[in-house]
């Protein structure tokens, strides 16, 4: 560097000055650490004072190294150094940094050096590759800042990548009205549209954009100030995105009117933007349609299933600001980022900051839905928040947040913590109290990704629904059946629950009859609208699988005593593993057979009335042993025929580690498997659920003992052993043996692609994640495909 530029490192007559970047093979947008300006001392500023002939821009470059050093190196607290700036400006009577003078920055670097003697006990390094080494250090550590893993935990990144440093030379955006820095997109990163879209900032630093301290311009606005480093920069961009053949995230600096670019990235966009610069890249023939399938982050799809402010209803808008990632979303106004997951149990929260920081991630990865006073489009919070596919206000100017009151002050009405607001992201309004929201609409865009998904993928994709909303919503997403209808959850309804607990409570048999009689045409009544959302489709329904306690009252609110002690003699010590699933229905069969009866009537109902036939599974929860199937499926195929007959299959869920290991055993008497993972999980690895989450488990992911949360994504050497094992066993006891999965693993992208690799016939999840599923079985299958992965840029 000193060759080619003609400076020396810590020269004091002609300085090289360094900045020292972070630079991991996956882009984590403001986790990692950045020190600017190294090489500064008192003697280097005296002497680049000299050199420029600008005494403001030489102490400015060396207080912003005073200052970033000392918070990123020294771990200062960086509020003690931007409190010294507010002071300062107020002392000046003035609102910017960038009207503080040249005397203004000779104290501010008196300031911070008598804070670093403060808070390290020694003066600051004057020695240029001292700082050099340190500042390299604290950038490599960085790496493992909670924040960073907070993120990659949350973009399951793994922790063993690690990072690079780079060192390059400083160029100045602040260098005088001629200079500027600024981040651009080659398109829109909220809509995925062609053209420049992005900010900059006149005489400033990269971090005073990202940071949201000044309140940055659009993009456009610099060809009229800086017309030729604009049509560079155009230029340039657009050479970027054809050699990557991605949107890109590009950083820059005008230093007197000379363009420089700083660093290139796969742009971190909403779910909408992916999916049009997807297809507009085929469209332009940038790449083929199984390519854009592959590019598009499954979970992101969710966002285009995120709610709207109800056009129909009118609000009053407290406030706009700039829409920085689309959505809406009510809740309760939070201000720090540290307080938001305890909110966050009890209801939904939104986190208000005047900006916020790369310390922020957890406040931001709880909250619904975020707003903050300052920042732009590229902005730390809009950033993340598109990343995350929350809604996200940024530079709101009607926003003033008292952060030492926990207090804020918008559009004129004061806001304390726990007021409601609700945040459109979309267009930038904020409005005080909760607002209806609608569900959106996909766009022919997302339409047509996943027509070209399930063109590519093998795996079926259904849906876990209870309801014949969920159905009907399931349908609309893609799903080509029920992979888990929970038949107790209809026996939870207000009107049911009475009739339900005077079937478990019975003390004759003739008791417990009339009781199941009375449930018998509810549950009719239930299947009838199921099974006509999804005509033509098939429905596995679960025969009633928990324990009774959870449909019995707590022992503290019954007065009668007899009542009391029947309740009493149903208490188990660990119910999850007592009297629960087919247990239950050998026990007390008229249960099991009540609700066949229940099917089966519906079934005939449906037939009659729409003249399709109902695809029927009837699945038997909690099997271990082989005389529990044999049992079960004959009290089935009696009650079935008793009912006058009709087409089903009947099938068993695996849940339990024997189920899987004897599953050859089972085949013999299934039509159908299906792997209950959640359940599986828990008695596989001795985890009880409610107990780990939050817990010990939290401890295992914080420590690295897990890589990942085994509810979330499947243990694939151990779970997932068993799943091979028992689709190995069963399909050779049953060659025609039907395979899927109902656990919430079948929403996972990362458990979908083992589902396809062990050679399962569908996976089912929520009706939401359907789309999710559909794209990550497409992905599962296109990676079978022996083909150059996608990589983008710095990544």
């Amino acid at each position: 560097l000193e060759a080619r530029t003609g400076k020396r490192f810590g020269s004091e007559t002609n300085p090289l000055l360094l900045s020292v970047r972070s630079g991991g093979p996956i882009s984590m947008p403001g986790m990692m650490e950045t020190v600017l300006n190294l090489g500064m001392s008192r003697d280097t500023a005296r002497g680049l004072a000299r050199v420029t002939g600008d005494r403001r821009f030489a102490y400015d470059a060396y207080r912003r190294l005073l200052q970033m050093y000392g918070s990123v190196v020294a771990g200062i607290d960086g509020a003690r150094f931007e409190l010294a700036i507010e002071q300062l400006k107020e002392r000046r009577r003035i609102e910017l940094d960038s009207q503080l003078t040249a005397s203004d920055f000779i104290e501010l670097a008196g300031w911070f050096e008598e804070i670093f003697r403060e808070e390290t006990g020694a003066e600051f390094p004057a020695d240029s590759h001292e700082q050099l080494t340190s500042a390299v250090r604290a950038v490599f550590a960085s790496w493992d800042a909670p924040r960073a893993r907070v993120y990659r935990h949350e973009y399951r990144i793994s922790d063993e990548l690690g990072t690079a440093v780079n060192v390059m030379q400083m160029v100045f955006g602040n260098r005088d009205a001629r200079s500027a820095t600024g981040v651009c997109f080659s398109r829109s990163p909220a809509t995925g549209e062609p053209g420049l879209f992005g900010e900059f900032l006149v005489d400033a630093q990269g971090e005073d954009v990202v940071a949201g301290i000044r309140t940055p311009e659009p993009i456009d606005r610099m060809h009229g100030l800086f017309p030729l480093a604009y049509e560079q920069l155009e230029r340039a961009v657009g050479e970027l995105e054809r050699h990557y053949r991605d949107v890109q995230d590009v950083e820059f600096t005008i230093e007197h009117d000379r363009l420089f670019l700083l660093q290139t990235r796969g742009a971190k966009r909403t779910a909408a933007a992916a999916l049009r610069a997807a297809v507009s890249f085929v469209d332009e023939g940038v790449i083929e349609d199984h390519e854009a399938v592959r590019r598009i982050e499954p979970a992101a799809i969710e966002q285009l299933l995120h709610p709207a402010i109800d056009p129909a209803i009118p609000v009053d808008v407290a406030a706009i600001g700039l829409a920085a990632s689309p959505g809406a979303a009510c809740g309760a106004v939070v201000f720090d980022a540290d307080d938001v997951a305890a909110a966050a149990e009890l209801k939904d929260v939104i986190l208000v900051r005047p900006e916020t920081t790369a310390d922020d991630i957890h406040g931001l990865i709880g909250a619904v839905g975020v707003l903050t006073a300052r920042g732009g489009m590229t902005s730390h919070a809009a950033v993340v928040a598109r990343g995350m596919g929350k809604p996200c206000i940024a530079g709101c100017a009607a926003l003033h947040v008292d952060i030492e009151n926990r207090t804020a002050e918008l559009g004129g009405h004061v806001l304390v913590e726990g007021d409601v607001i609700t945040v459109d992201g979309t267009t930038g309004r904020v409005v005080l109290g909760a607002v209806p929201l609608v569900e959106p609409k996909p766009n022919d865009d997302f339409e047509l990704v996943l027509q070209w998904a399930d063109e590519a993928r093998a795996l079926g994709v259904r849906a876990n629904a209870d309801t014949p909303d969920d159905a009907r919503r399931a349908r609309q997403n893609g799903a080509e059946g029920i992979g888990l209808c929970r038949t107790e959850h209809m026996f939870m309804a207000e009107d049911r629950l009475p009739v339900v607990r005077q079937m478990i409570l019975a003390s004759t048999d003739m008791e417990r009859s009339a009781a199941l009689a009375r449930l018998l045409p509810m549950q009719q009544r239930d299947f009838e609208e199921i099974f006509e959302a999804m005509s033509g489709l098939p429905v596995t329904v679960r025969l009633l699988d928990p324990p009774l306690h959870e449909f019995l009252p707590p022992l503290e609110e019954i007065e009668d005593e007899s009542t009391r002690e029947r309740v009493a003699s149903l208490h188990e010590a660990n119910p999850m593993l007592g009297t629960r699933g087919c247990r239950l229905g050998l026990q007390w069969p008229g249960i099991y057979e009540m609700q066949v009866r229940a099917i089966v009537r519906a079934a005939r109902t449906v037939e009659a009335r729409t003249g399709v036939a109902p695809e029927i599974e009837i699945m038997h929860p909690l099997v271990a042993f082989e005389q529990e199937l044999v049992r079960l499926r004959e009290l089935t195929a009696r009650t079935v025929a008793e009912e006058g007959g009709i087409s089903y299959l009947c099938g068993t869920m695996i849940e339990l580690p024997r189920a899987a290991l004897r599953a050859g055993d089972l085949a013999r008497h299934a039509d159908f498997f299906s792997f209950g993972t959640n359940d599986l999980t828990q008695t596989t690895l001795g985890f009880s659920r409610d107990d780990a989450q939050g817990r010990f488990l939290t401890y295992y992911l914080e420590h690295g003992v897990l890589p990942e949360d085994p509810f979330a994504t499947l243990d694939v050497e151990g779970v997932g052993e068993l799943v091979r094992v028992a689709v190995e066993r069963g399909r050779a006891a049953n060659p025609d043996l039907h395979v899927g999965v109902c656990g919430e693993h079948g929403g996972d992208p990362a458990s979908i692609a083992f589902c396809h690799e062990v050679g399962l016939d569908y996976v089912s999840c929520s009706p939401f994640r359907v789309p999710v599923a559909r794209l990550a079985a497409a992905q599962a299958a296109l990676a079978d495909v022996n083909e150059t992965a996608y990589v983008p840029a710095g990544g």
